[in-house]
């Protein structure tokens, strides 16, 4: 099945929920990152809640970018993603191992360690929101729900998960937010909250082979769901020889100079990706002279 995430709305606009389901894209960057088990789980929670973040946002430029830094091994992360499901992102260091955790599970909290959430929502505007939380567990889903009712004062729920398989490719990946709106009933929040602390974990009912429809009829659909939006997710780059080398020419003539009395090829690598791009020394001239 082709990764792809759904927008709806319950309970006569007093709910509303995404759901997402990423086995592919979050397979796509453990393979070129070469991402560790844990740094896998870390990093496609972090894609996942970003792509269904992404669809929040109206604009078809607007983006979205979510770091989390801490004192963990793993260091950090960094997602961004559009309106549009274009997700893309890293981890600091992919390679981190760890034991499982207390309860025998990829222990991406320990990854992560104590540190902060930052979300920066560029819309176009002469400045970007921020919005800057503590991590409350390091496990990404939990982080995110603090970071809603803090930031943005939105009451949510999020969860999201990925299993590996023993080889260490990606066995499911998905997730789900759901979202209390303003004027939502005492009947609506207490119901939810109860069908929420009684339901199994998201990777769970994703290893059932449920849908991103299924999961949100699993958690709403006693209060009328509606399916508004079905759009695909991947992750997908911006990358390209183009930009790699604008971003040569604005380093400068005097550093370019140095590179090219180096006499040898350089590569240029790009975060989100890893895709390398060899530029010769005949490309750096040829960029020199494009340089002020």
């Amino acid at each position: 099945m082709s990764d792809y995430m759904i927008r709806a709305m319950a309970a006569e606009g007093q709910i509303r929920a995404f759901a997402a389901t990423t086995r592919e894209l979050t397979e796509f960057a453990r393979s070129a990152h070469n991402t560790s088990p844990v740094a896998t789980a870390a990093l496609g929670r972090l894609l996942t809640g970003a792509a269904m973040m992404g669809i929040m946002m109206k604009g078809e430029k607007d983006l979205l970018t979510i770091k989390i830094e801490g004192d963990g091994p793993i260091q950090g992360l960094t997602v961004t993603a559009d309106s549009r499901g274009n997700v893309k992102g890293y981890a600091f260091n992919p390679e981190v191992m760890l034991p499982p955790n207390a309860r025998g599970k990829l222990d991406v909290g320990g990854a992560l360690g104590v540190g902060v959430l930052t979300v920066i929502r560029d819309t176009g505007l002469k400045e970007p929101y921020v919005g800057q939380t503590i991590l409350v567990s390091g496990e990404i889903a939990e982080d995110l729900t603090y970071y809603f009712a803090t930031s943005e004062q939105t009451p949510s729920s999020v969860a999201l998960g990925v299993l590996m398989n023993k080889e260490n490719t990606v066995r499911r990946a998905g997730g789900f937010i759901i979202q209390l709106l303003p004027g939502a009933s005492e009947e609506i929040i207490s119901g939810l909250e109860k069908t929420l602390g009684g339901m199994a974990p998201v990777t769970s009912l994703l290893d059932q082979g449920m849908t991103p429809e299924q999961i949100l009829d699993h958690v709403i659909g006693d209060y009328g769901l509606e399916i508004q939006d079905r759009l695909p997710v991947q992750f997908a780059c911006s990358c390209s020889r183009e930009r790699i080398e604008k971003a040569l020419v604005s380093v400068g003539r005097q550093e370019l100079q140095s590179m090219i009395d180096d006499g040898e090829t350089i590569e240029v690598n790009c975060h989100f990706c890893n895709k390398h791009y060899p530029v010769t020394v005949e490309e750096l001239k040829a960029l020199l002279a494009k340089a002020k």
